[in-house]
């Protein structure tokens, strides 16, 4: 039999991760925010803040799926990037002076 190795942790494979606690983030954020707004509709008397809680929900589960899996690339700031291509370059002159 041949050992197989395990997949190295570098490997170009993508963000990794459960998309069933993608999908979790997104369904819960849509009930507890959906719960929410119609309880201030009931209270309030209003039809409107169901549909907003319910996309707010929404919104703030993407949000929590990108953030979790790091799904979006990340671009280094402009005094790293000029640190990294600027050997002279000094990164204590990127700070601004005291103005007292």
């Amino acid at each position: 039999m041949s050992k197989q190795d395990p997949p190295s942790p570098t490997s170009e494979r993508g963000p990794q991760g459960d998309p069933w606690h993608a999908f979790g983030y997104v369904v819960s954020g849509v009930a507890v925010y959906g719960l929410v707004g119609w309880w201030a509709d009931q209270w309030l008397g209003t039809s409107f803040l169901v549909a907003i809680g319910i996309l707010f929900g929404a919104v703030l589960g993407i949000y929590l799926t990108i953030s979790r899996f790091d799904a979006l690339p990340r671009f280094p700031r402009d005094s790293e990037h000029r640190a990294q291509h600027d050997p002279q370059h000094d990164p204590q002159s990127d700070q601004h002076p005291d103005p007292t």
